[in-house]
């Protein structure tokens, strides 16, 4: 028994010193006040970004490692971009790890830039420094470099004040009405619509003041003009205010692959247009294999990728996917399209249509306003609902008092028989919200 004692009382003693010697250590290690890096671009010359830049690398950073006066450290960086112009944003930063370099990339600059408060469209002063980090402490910068840089718009603002009326639209002849988008010439207007049998007419400002019909069906508009009689179908509506003419015609973007839902013999996966990026979008599943872009569901026109480059050739090359949830993006005017990794939200629960077994009802993110997600006119039972990411229960939001704030894991939200459009706040990750409606 004195033997077990001495040899506990022994290894307390070594655990002590042990320790008090860590301690000793650990206040004798201090980061030189001299520690420093050093930063240099690629170039100083002004840049001028546009949209049909994107995969281009503009502008590469290099810096030195500092010396922290001991061994052993290995800090991470962030590349810092502010601009001086800007009264509100703080600088933009991107973490870069623990490497020396950074490579920009058009759309990178662009987003780092515009996050620092640049405008579109204008020369800004911007600054460009990095920071050494150990842990959270900022330990060492460099000086900042000095350059002029003109962003482009991310987001657009196509909207107009004409729209669609009628038995045909989706609101019926109350409202409200179909948007309709500007274009790249004065006058001339497009939407893109499903509609089913029936009549329509183009107004100004969901108001009955100024509207368009067609008398005498002869593709010419006249101001309160005949009901415009159509058949069930999706279109791309085009008008024109500088010679009255219009047009009405069968028009679908979609996927269609051995990768995509209904594989290569459809019908295609749709996508829908985007005013707020030009762009024609999906969030959609993919499974490993290929995929191409038609039009109306049809080989006439389409297009694949020729060289994997992020570029869409007409009767291109399929394009190689692997499996997985993404929002894929096509841009038809530059030609560009993108197939990012996303996480879908849906919603679940024994008043969803399809029960807690799932799978989920998907809702669709609104492009224009980052983290908003909408599920419109969903018919919901009585009783309970929660919603969660890609089918599983890994990431789910309850709400634990029933205040329209959502917690993670949180409680079944209880609701009434109806028919409803939800709406998912989630861009603030300390404070998503959602609503029904």
């Amino acid at each position: 028994m004195k033997k077990n004692l001495a040899f506990i009382y022994a290894s307390i003693v070594a655990m002590a010193l042990l320790v008090t010697g860590c301690s000793d250590d650990d206040e004798n290690i201090r980061v030189s006040s001299e520690a420093s890096t050093q930063l240099t671009l690629s170039s100083t010359e002004a840049l001028e970004l546009t949209r049909d830049m994107t995969g281009e690398t503009v502008l590469s950073l290099n810096w030195t490692a500092p010396d922290f006066g001991f061994t052993g450290a290995v800090p991470t960086y962030n590349v810092v971009v502010g601009v001086d112009a800007a009264t509100e944003a703080m600088p933009a930063r991107v973490n870069v790890g623990n490497v020396l370099s950074k490579d920009f990339l058009a759309e990178e600059l662009n987003d780092a830039v515009a996050d620092a408060g640049a405008l579109a469209g204008l020369e800004n002063e911007v600054k460009i420094w990095v920071e050494a980090m150990l842990g959270k402490d900022v330990v060492a910068s460099s000086a900042a470099q000095v350059l002029t840089i003109t962003g482009y718009a991310t987001t657009f603002d196509l909207s107009s004040p004409w729209g669609l009326v009628g038995s045909a639209t989706p609101n019926g002849w109350d409202g409200p009405d179909v948007p309709v988008y500007s274009t790249a010439i004065a006058n001339e207007f497009v939407a893109y619509v499903t509609l089913v049998d029936g009549e329509l007419k183009i107004r100004e400002n969901n108001d009955w003041t100024v509207n368009y019909g067609d008398t005498g069906a002869d593709g010419i508009l006249d101001q309160n003009g005949d009901n415009i009689q159509v058949t069930a179908g999706t279109y791309k509506v085009m008008f024109s205010l500088n010679d009255f003419t219009y047009s009405i015609e069968p028009f679908t973007w979609g996927l269609v692959g051995d990768a995509t839902p209904n594989g290569w013999d459809g019908p295609d996966t749709p996508l829908t247009y985007d005013s707020s990026s030009d762009q024609w979008r999906a969030v959609v599943t993919l499974t490993d294999g290929e995929m191409k872009f038609r039009q109306n569901n049809d080989w006439a026109v389409n297009f694949g990728d020729t060289g994997a480059d992020g570029t869409i050739e007409a009767n291109g090359d399929n394009i190689a996917v692997e499996a997985g949830n993404y929002l894929v993006s096509v841009d038809f005017t530059n030609n560009l399209y993108t197939l990012e990794p996303i996480d879908i939200w849906g919603l679940v629960g024994d008043a969803a249509p399809n029960g807690w077994d799932g799978p989920n009802v998907r809702f669709t993110p609104d492009y224009a306003n980052e983290g908003v997600w909408i599920l419109e006119n969903v018919t919901l039972l009585d009783g309970e609902i929660k919603f969660r990411t890609n089918d599983a229960w890994d990431f789910n939001y309850g709400d634990d008092g029933n205040d329209g704030t959502l917690e993670t894991d949180g409680a079944n939200i209880p609701v009434s028989a109806g028919t409803y459009t939800i709406t998912l706040y989630l861009a603030d990750a300390d404070n998503p919200t959602y609503t029904i409606e």
